[in-house]
């Protein structure tokens, strides 16, 4: 008579039933299947980003189509990847399909489009400018003058803060649900890209528009230290508890009054006689809606709190 210690063991079966019982608790569970059109969406905002590295990396006597430089094209193709990522969300919310790993790979790409790419293109618009001497080092930790290395560093701090400000948003955010809310916390990171994108823009339209083949020696002065410095503020506003709105489920989805459309249709038209000066002011008044706002609120709670107000007598 046999007993159960006289069965056969098979490792294949008993692997099988492990893994079984382990279930949805495994790390390297089977991953779920994927919504294809917000995916692609995604994917092309990743291409856009290193579409724009690409272009950015051009040198300075690079000219493309329409005499565009390299940084023009750059600079155009993070704004073409905030349409992806704007685009993607939508559909996601529409289909009902948002998930986990979208939501990861909607994270990695804007590292890339609204991180990497930015930092980049201030790099090579400063490099672009600096006089230098053929062999030396002019930006980098080992750069050759401490104006160089602070630029690295500026950049480095940028990214960094731009990938802190994904990683909280997705903490916060939790997983698979779809971003319906109204408010952000800290400056997020396509308004970031927009500003510093749209001024680097700004300075290639002036640079060929306005100033031709004589440049003024201040303009290039002020763009080496002025667009560092608005990165670097940028980056700090993405990693602070500034309270900003979701500028796409807040101005654009919903009904809208008459005025407010006329609004609208006014900037769209001075975007078209002004693309660049447009762009750049649009995303400025973004990016300083948060900290003003925020002070205006605590300034009337302190109006509010003031001893003896509205106190008889």
């Amino acid at each position: 008579m046999s007993g159960p210690e006289d069965r056969l063991i098979d490792p294949v079966a008993d692997a099988e039933t492990e893994l079984g019982a382990r279930g949805r608790d495994d790390p390297m569970r089977r991953i779920g299947p994927m919504s294809v059109v917000p995916t692609l969406f995604t994917l092309g905002n990743l291409i856009a980003g290193f579409a724009a590295i690409f272009y950015a990396s051009r040198p300075d006597t690079f000219a493309g189509p329409w005499g565009w430089s390299g940084l023009t094209y750059a600079g155009a193709l993070v704004f073409l990847g905030m349409i992806f990522d704007a685009v993607d969300g939508s559909v996601a919310r529409l289909t009902r399909s948002h998930s986990e790993l979208g939501g990861q790979l909607d994270s990695l790409a804007d590292v890339v489009t609204f991180g990497v790419a930015p930092a980049f293109m201030m790099l090579q618009l400063v490099g672009h400018h600096l006089q230098y001497e053929p062999g030396r080092t002019i930006i980098g930790p080992e750069a050759d003058s401490a104006l160089g290395k602070v630029l690295w560093a500026v950049a480095a701090v940028y990214v960094s803060c731009a990938a802190l400000r994904l990683a909280r948003f997705n903490i916060e955010l939790g997983p698979g649900r779809i971003n319906e809310q109204k408010c952000f916390r800290g400056l997020p990171s396509p308004g970031a890209a927009g500003v510093v994108a749209s001024f680097i823009l700004l300075h290639q339209h002036l640079l060929v528009a306005k100033f031709g083949s004589e440049v003024p020696t201040s303009f290039v002065r002020g763009a080496a230290l002025g667009i560092p410095f608005i990165a670097l503020l940028c980056a700090f506003a993405m990693v602070s508890s500034i309270p900003y709105p979701h500028a796409t489920n807040r101005y654009l989805y919903g009904a809208r009054s008459f005025h407010y459309i006329v609004r609208l249709v006014v900037l769209l038209v001075l975007a078209v006689w002004w693309f660049q000066e447009t762009v750049a002011v649009v995303f400025t008044a973004y990016a300083l809606s948060g900290p003003v706002q925020m002070a205006w609120s605590r300034h009337r709670r302190g109006s509010n709190l003031v001893p003896g107000a509205g106190a008889d007598g």
